[in-house]
């Protein structure tokens, strides 16, 4: 089933956030995302909440609709925190959280605010050990591992996450590197890009998937549903709504985390809601 979640970027009042999760959440969205940055890099010098503390914030404001970080920058933590922060978020939410995790991006970013931002491979190499080193830690009671960047020696994971064997892992992830890394612990695949792009990424990843033995469709194929790459707003009517999904859906895509739409637009969404998502899903 075709499954769909808003991202709201954290770039808005603390009470306009919580009122507009409560819409999301009231009409039937499946999942609800924030961005992890320091400031969103369309507009940095205007006010953005950090999102692992507001997301813990916001789990205790919802009830049904499953929760993340779309995705959480590898070069913003040390990777046992990250560990700590999703448990402690997990059961907040009483077992709603999706963890998402990727390499980190934004070099300007970095920059400005003295993150340290390293070359491709290191950046890479970092991200693919953290992501084991925190499935450890997750599944673990008592966890001791020793990589190239990371290590930990008898670390628990106390109280475990309520999820088993831990909250499903969102893996950003656009190139055959990368791909082959989400080959094997991904839960969900994530991406954006063109309906080519996509197409293409998606093949990398079967492809990947049949290399090692994994059966591709484990694997939950997620567009980051961005207006400028997708040539086109979700939001401006339900008709341009289904034509996104439909095109996105012929190359493999089975779930859309679109961009949330302006308050004007809001209209909009509750006619795409009510009439539109229940034969989409299908």
């Amino acid at each position: 089933m075709t499954g769909f979640g808003i991202v709201r970027n954290q770039n808005l009042p603390l009470g306009t956030l919580v009122r507009h999760w409560a819409v999301f959440e009231e009409l039937g969205f499946d999942s609800i995302w924030h961005a992890d940055h320091f400031q969103r890099p369309s507009v940095p010098d205007l006010p953005f909440l950090e999102g692992w503390t507001l997301l813990a914030a916001l789990a205790l404001q919802t009830r049904r609709v499953r929760i993340g970080i779309l995705v959480s920058s590898n070069t913003f933590r040390h990777p046992p925190l990250l560990a700590k922060q999703a448990a402690t978020v997990d059961h907040l939410s009483q077992g709603r959280l999706e963890l998402g995790i990727g390499t980190g991006w934004f070099k300007a970013e970095h920059d400005r605010f003295g993150v340290a931002f390293p070359e491709t491979g290191e950046l890479v190499g970092r991200f693919k050990e953290a992501v084991i080193l925190i499935d450890k830690l997750l599944t673990q009671d008592v966890t001791t591992w020793t990589g190239d960047y990371y290590s930990v020696h008898g670390a628990t994971c106390r109280p475990a996450p309520i999820q088993k064997p831990r909250p499903p892992l969102t893996l950003g992830a656009h190139g055959p590197r990368m791909l082959r890394f989400a080959a094997l612990y991904a839960d969900r695949w994530n991406s954006y890009g063109t309906t080519t792009e996509i197409r293409e990424r998606n093949d990398l990843l079967d492809e990947a998937c049949a290399a090692i033995g994994r059966n591709p469709a484990g694997i939950i194929r997620s567009l980051y549903g961005w207006t400028i790459p997708m040539g086109a707003d979700p939001w401006s009517s339900p008709d341009a709504f289904a034509d996104i999904v439909g095109r996105y859906r012929e190359v493999g895509i089975d779930e859309f985390l679109m961009e949330a739409p302006h308050e004007e637009q809001f209209p909009v969404m509750e006619r795409i809601a009510a009439d539109v998502l229940p034969a989409l899903r299908t």
